[in-house]
């Protein structure tokens, strides 16, 4: 007997291991384990669960078409295949290869160790443009490209079951999930995401790229694929040859918006892999900081958290985004990445907490890119620019006439638009409204204090030019300059001839370099010494605020 174990692969279509599994000419069990432990986990929720039971009610419907049916069992993976074994032999376990949380990633080392032990064969198979145990990301996007590039596996005409009972599927109370409400959820199962597939390609992408950065546009005309992608109810290559195919028509007859649209979700497509690729070489970073300077988080607050998650921090388009989420279940991708910010910039919340959050609203969780970007836009990474978001400036910028504030906080509804996005403004003022932390004051203090910067043998050109602020580490801490000949500068330099470290900090002015504060005597253009005079600190600022 061959097992065909569905876990983030609910179809028939495109799927490899059923593929292999059929060749083999044994009777094949297709089987879905439900694991309690791994829906006691913190990043899961009950509309995770309602979309899965909608996704393999429909996946049981495909099989039993082509003479099959889906068995369910419940327990620990190892348990149940130990069982199975046992009683009827397996033969070859054939499964896609999955980056999950560090749940799942236990458990698959798990079960290659019984796998392993107890000689049976495992067959993992590539879903994603997601590589197991890459070196290095030379070459990536070449591999992803000829990976999605393959033709499409068709979806077996008749399947050879094997005569095993199947155990009822329980639900969300069984499980323990708590009771999540959420109204606006998109449903589960293959037809929902052909649907969704085709009415963005056909018609909601032409304005993709200008609507895609607001939440009530968003909602309208980006593709809402995501929660499908991440239950496989779609293969990422199918999605990827339809675009393809879209965008040849839409160019074939003369729409250049859409055609441009179309090229941008096909970026987007190569960012979900390029992400989860992250997870899957750093399992780890759902649990601590990329960057080890930032793992002295501040102190947790629980209420600033109740009050974010509930949509309750005085921040009209703050609170109205949470709110949508918590109903619908997505948020655009600019919205998520505001709230994140907002949580742990203005609020000083822990990135773990309020990312576990998240992680249970989004009906769309994707472990693999949600860890990477919560601490991105959380600024741990020590590679990417810390990205302040005002919250008001984003409200005037995304709904301007205040209808997505109206609609998801109608007790401001009555305010005049000049007040809608401030109501703190209006006299006379109104203690409810005021937010929790103002922008600016939590743009002035630093979020983790200043430390001594890492060795250069430790860190990455990237790390190197945008980390912590700077602060000067001990000179037994330090490598020595490579040029210790040339005279020291001042301690406050004054503008002037701009010298260099070459080997330091190439361009920079104006600040010693890592070793015993030697410069250079080469010079460089005096527009190029014009902007790195400028103190670095308000440099970044401005480009902070540039960006939000």
């Amino acid at each position: 007997m061959e097992i065909i174990w569905f876990k983030r692969d609910l179809r028939v279509h495109d799927h490899a291991p059923l593929v292999a599994g059929l060749a083999s000419g044994r009777p094949l069990l297709p089987l879905y384990i439900v694991e309690p432990d791994l829906w006691a986990q913190p990043d899961a929720s009950a509309r995770h669960y309602e979309f899965l039971r909608e996704a393999l009610a429909e996946l049981d419907r495909s099989l039993r078409a082509r003479g099959s049916r889906l068995v369910v069992r419940v327990g620990s993976a190892v348990a149940v295949l130990r069982g199975l074994h046992a009683a009827h032999t397996i033969t070859g376990l054939h499964a896609h290869e999955e980056t999950g949380n560090h749940w799942s990633f236990e458990r698959d080392i798990a079960v290659r160790r019984w796998a392993r032990a107890a000689g049976v064969p495992l067959f993992e198979k590539r879903q994603h443009g997601v590589w197991r145990a890459l070196g290095n990301r030379n070459g990536w996007a070449a591999r992803w490209d000829a990976m999605m590039a393959l033709p499409r596996l068709a979806a077996p005409a008749m399947l050879p079951q094997a005569d095993i009972a199947s155990e009822p599927l329980p639900d969300a109370q069984a499980l323990g999930l708590a009771d999540d409400p959420c109204p606006g959820r998109q449903r589960g199962g293959r037809r929902e995401a052909l649907a969704t597939l085709a009415g963005f390609l056909d018609s909601r992408g032409r304005t993709y790229r200008a609507a895609m950065s607001a939440p009530a546009s968003g909602a309208e005309h980006c593709s809402r694929l995501s929660p499908h992608l991440a239950l496989g109810t779609l293969s990422m290559r199918e999605v990827h040859q339809a675009a393809l195919t879209a965008r040849a028509r839409w160019r074939e007859r003369g729409d250049s918006q859409f055609t441009r649209s179309i090229d941008s979700y096909i970026s987007r497509l190569h960012w979900h892999c390029h992400f989860i690729q992250k997870l899957e070489d750093a399992p780890w970073l759902a649990e601590r900081c990329l960057h080890p300077a930032y793992a002295s988080l501040p102190e947790h607050d629980d209420a600033r958290l109740a009050a974010w998650a509930g949509g309750r921090t005085g921040w009209p388009f703050v609170d109205a985004c949470m709110r949508s989420l918590a109903a619908t279940g997505w948020l655009n991708f600019r919205m998520r990445a505001m709230v994140m910010a907002v949580a742990s910039y203005h609020l000083r919340l822990d990135w773990r907490q309020s990312g576990l959050v998240l992680a249970r609203l989004f009906t769309d969780y994707e472990p693999g890119i949600h860890w990477p970007q919560v601490q991105m836009q959380s600024g741990t990474t020590g590679t990417n620019i810390p990205r302040i978001y005002n919250p008001v400036k984003q409200g005037h910028d995304q709904d301007p006439d205040g209808a997505f504030i109206r609609r998801w906080l109608p007790e401001l509804a009555a305010l005049p638009t000049q007040h809608l996005h401030q109501p703190w403004r209006r006299r006379p003022r109104c203690a409810r409204h005021w937010p929790i932390r103002r922008h600016f004051s939590a743009m002035k203090t630093p979020r983790v204090p200043p430390v001594p910067r890492s060795p250069r043998s430790a860190m990455t050109p990237a790390m190197s030019l945008r980390r912590a602020p700077f602060l000067p580490a001990t000179a037994a801490a330090r490598p020595a300059c490579p040029m210790p000949n040339v005279a020291a500068p001042p301690p406050n330099p004054v503008p002037g001839p701009a010298k260099v470290c070459l080997t330091c900090r190439p361009g920079v002015t104006g600040r010693a370099c890592h070793g015993d504060g030697a410069r250079t005597t080469a010079r460089v253009p005096a527009g190029h010494a014009a902007r790195h005079n400028k103190p670095r600190e308000r440099r970044n600022r401005h480009r902070q605020h540039s960006r939000s």
